[in-house]
């Protein structure tokens, strides 16, 4: 059905040098191609072409798919058009993602992007925190909250620091800004709970920038 679209994308990401599986390309195109027909009626992406959408969305979903293990429970905090959780769940099929949004009309909108691609992905409406803590106990505890581009680390910290014992650990995709982040956060007393460390990094295609990966989890009580 999208058979262009899946050509045109595995052809950019064969010429980033970026891992994409063969079989992940036709559910790629059809999650592109719903995204962007939603996206003329709500503003859920800027990424509306191949090279964007390959260099930015898919790129950033292969640097994190690596530091996930097989069968972990992840929750796409502030998921907006559905990145990076759906293409996570398109890249690592193995993955129990979920996807959630404090705003109404965008998690409505990438409910019906899921279904739209053939996916079958739960979309939450509503604060990560309450649903972190929902499943705190027992088999649906998340594994891995991953965030990108939602607020600065100080507020991501205000949020879930309190809530770490209910989760495993916080993925967050940032920017070069990502060190005055941290050291603002250690100064107003958001890192005593837990630790904040880099883990991976990658550019930013047509820019002299990189992406890194944080890894935040609750700090070891200590003996």
């Amino acid at each position: 059905m999208h058979q262009e679209l899946a050509r045109a994308i595995a052809d950019e990401a064969q010429r980033l040098g970026l891992a994409v599986p063969s079989e992940s390309t036709q559910r790629l195109a059809a999650y592109a191609a719903s995204l962007w027909s939603w996206n003329e009626r709500l503003n859920l992406t800027r990424h509306t072409d191949v090279e964007k959408f390959v260099s930015r969305d898919v790129a950033d979903a292969v640097a994190i798919a690596p530091h996930l293990a097989a069968n972990e429970h992840v929750l796409d905090v502030g998921t907006g058009g559905g990145v990076p959780g759906v293409i996570l769940a398109i890249l690592r099929p193995d993955l129990r993602v979920e996807l959630c949004d404090s705003v109404a009309k965008k998690a409505k909108a990438v409910r019906e992007i899921v279904a739209e691609s053939g996916l079958a992905i739960p979309v939450h409406e509503g604060a990560a925190q309450g649903i972190v803590i929902k499943a705190a106990t027992g088999k649906n505890r998340f594994d891995t909250l991953v965030v990108r581009a939602v607020a600065p680390l100080i507020k991501l910290l205000g949020w879930f620091e309190p809530l770490c014992e209910s989760y495993s650990r916080l993925l967050v995709i940032k920017g070069p800004r990502w060190e005055d982040e941290k050291g603002e956060a250690r100064h107003k007393g958001f890192v005593k709970k837990v630790t904040v460390r880099r883990i991976a990094a990658w550019p930013i295609r047509g820019s002299d920038n990189e992406s890194v990966l944080l890894e935040i989890r609750r700090r070891a009580p200590k003996p």
